[in-house]
């Protein structure tokens, strides 16, 4: 199979990015509105579902820098949902996890549904699933 050009990803990359920000306003708004914290904030708790990370893993998957980072992670440790305790392999960084009040937000935010666009949801069943075996083969790399 031929490989893309770079002006055809670029398009489908614009028309993708575009499709989300368009969509995904209201749902936001709802997360927000649900749990009284910044989208940021919300963002910041899904990273720590399933382990704990440092401030520089979380600045990484979250797209924005370390000092960023570290005013999010002041904010939720004020509000008693996330809290720093010291790696065990590294005695300058420290590992931020989830507290139970945390988890129980994060409850909250998970049952908010995120239905999939119009665009999306009218695909036919054989394009969804080879736009699914696409995106799930990326994210295996």
């Amino acid at each position: 199979m031929k490989p893309s050009t770079g002006k055809d990803a670029d398009r489908v990359w614009q028309l993708l990015v575009s499709l989300v920000m368009e969509t995904r306003g209201d749902w936001r708004r709802q997360v927000s509105a649900e749990t009284g914290l910044p989208f940021s904030r919300a963002r910041a708790l899904w990273r720590l579902e399933h382990e704990a990370r440092t401030l520089s893993e979380l600045a990484c998957e979250m797209g924005t820098d370390a000092p960023a980072a570290t005013v999010i992670i002041n904010d939720l440790e004020r509000r008693g949902l996330v809290e720093r305790r010291p790696h065990p392999d590294n005695r300058r960084a420290k590992l931020v996890s989830l507290t139970a009040a945390g988890r129980k937000l994060l409850a909250i935010v998970n049952r908010i549904s995120d239905q999939p666009p119009a665009p999306i949801a009218a695909l036919p069943a054989a394009q969804l699933a080879s736009l699914r075996r696409v995106l799930e083969a990326d994210a295996k790399r």
